[in-house]
């Protein structure tokens, strides 16, 4: 296993990153009235997945860690939705905006199989 694979499989790092890649979208969208508020909301839920996987991991209790896990599937769902309406008020990021959806949609199911397994 090299180290992109450890990487894929650390998710305190792929989050991390994410979270990154997040920023530096949000940073190339254009600011106006409609789209100052779908950045702002997209790099809240962006950034927030991998700050509540790290409290995740620091659980006093099955059922906080449940519920932290729980936090860390809705906000990439919440992600996803924020990347759809950037790309739906600027149809030329719609390419750009792709391959974040497609890992905010991974987090989600990870997150997600984490959870139920933690039942």
């Amino acid at each position: 296993m090299d180290a992109d694979d450890k990487r894929e499989f650390d998710l305190e790092e792929r989050t991390a990153l994410f979270a990154e890649a997040v920023i530096a979208f949000a940073r190339r969208v254009p600011s106006n009235d409609v789209t100052l508020v779908l950045i702002r909301q997209l790099v809240r839920a962006g950034t927030s997945i991998g700050a509540n996987y790290c409290e995740a991991n620091d659980a006093e209790s099955k059922k906080d860690f449940r519920h932290k896990i729980g936090v860390c599937r809705k906000e990439s769902k919440e992600t996803k939705y924020w990347l759809r309406m950037i790309a739906v008020a600027l149809p030329e990021l719609r390419d750009d905006a792709r391959p974040l959806w497609q890992e905010a949609k991974e987090l989600n199911l990870i997150f997600g199989k984490i959870r139920r397994s933690a039942e």
